[in-house]
């Protein structure tokens, strides 16, 4: 009888693997791809793992890769979202005193505010200003990733998503060069340009690389200032999946979703377990790794499921409600700034 089930879990594993390996090897082929030009040209990871996606949109209309780019796009996705835990710590916290931390939790939740503020001014729905405003708000394409994967589905989503993780990167890589010439311009000082960079720059990488240009010490301030931001991103998604639990998916009937979705219980799991310094250095490294991959391979899914011509059917409103966003939340730092007498 043991024999029997084991025989049978096996065939299982093997139909499995039949079914998701070809388009998790294609997913996996094209983020290296995105990767090797990251690395070697300088543009985002991100960026490249989404146009090189939408590029192999065909793969996942028929054939043998569709299940396993559906795979990636969600579960491979989530799992790179919830290993972004190892990266907080209540260190990070304390390290930065209460009223900065104070000044990033209303950034956010201003910046959300607002976006829905300004979406319906604009016209445009709901689900596009949670996602935009949170991406903006927190950490870029990451946020935008996991806040997607909790709000209600319709015939849109999938388009508000490749435009939010196209947008946010595309404003980031802006913002790395634009904005040490406004912090010069301003007169802020090391720490008070770290704390505008870590609070407004979309991106980590796009963080770092505008605090390093001005300095070590700006670097440092910035990438803590980022990774406290990060912090906000398990609260927020845990609000957004309960204010919107009760509404459906398009073409989706039957149980509701659950109160907290288990990638954001592992994210904060792993956030409680490394504040308590249980995580191993090596293990976070390869977390992390882990991590980064997961999420472009995810990326690159999601672009593959979504066609350019429908991206670009977004419209000028929505272009204006990022960038809208991006300003407002750029203009409440500084404001925080002068306010708590950084600058």
């Amino acid at each position: 009888m043991n024999t029997a089930s084991a025989i049978q879990r096996f065939h299982g594993l093997s139909s499995m693997t039949q079914t998701y390996w070809p388009g998790l090897a294609v997913t996996g082929a094209v983020a290296i791809a995105a990767q090797f030009l990251s690395d070697h040209y300088g543009a985002p990871a991100m960026l490249m793992a989404l146009l090189l996606g939408i590029a192999f949109n065909f793969l996942s209309e028929e054939g043998r890769c569709v299940a396993g780019i559906d795979f990636s796009a969600k579960k491979v996705l989530r799992i790179g979202v919830a290993l972004l835990g190892m990266r907080i710590s209540i260190d990070l916290l304390v390290g930065l005193g209460g009223g900065t931390i104070l000044l990033l939790v209303s950034a956010i939740a201003a910046t959300i505010l607002f976006g829905l503020a300004a979406a319906k001014l604009l016209g445009r729905g709901w689900r596009l200003a949670l996602i935009t405003s949170g991406s903006v708000a927190i950490c870029g394409a990451s946020a935008a990733m996991a806040i997607a994967a909790v709000l209600p589905k319709n015939e849109f989503s999938e388009r508000n998503l490749i435009f939010t993780v196209l947008s946010v990167t595309v404003l980031s890589t802006l913002a790395m060069i634009g904005y040490p010439m406004i912090a010069d311009a301003i007169g802020l000082d090391a720490r008070a340009t770290g704390i505008f960079f870590g609070g407004t720059i979309h991106d980590v990488a796009q963080v770092v690389g505008a605090g390093f240009s001005v300095s070590p010490e700006a670097g440092e301030t910035a990438t803590l200032v980022k990774l406290i931001r990060v912090t906000m991103l398990a609260p927020v998604v845990l609000v957004f999946s309960l204010a919107t639990r009760n509404v459906a998916s398009v073409g989706e009937t039957g149980k509701r979703p659950p109160l907290l979705p288990g990638f954001v219980i592992a994210f904060l799991i792993l956030a409680a377990v490394n504040s308590f310094g249980l995580v191993p250095g090596l293990v976070s490294k390869i977390g992390m790794e882990t991590s980064r991959w997961a999420l472009l391979a995810g990326i690159v899914a999601v672009g593959m499921k979504t066609s350019l011509r429908r991206v670009l059917d977004v419209g000028g409103d929505a272009v204006a409600l990022i960038v809208v966003e991006t300003i407002f939340i750029g203009l409440f730092i500084l404001t925080g700034i002068y306010y708590l007498g950084h600058a």
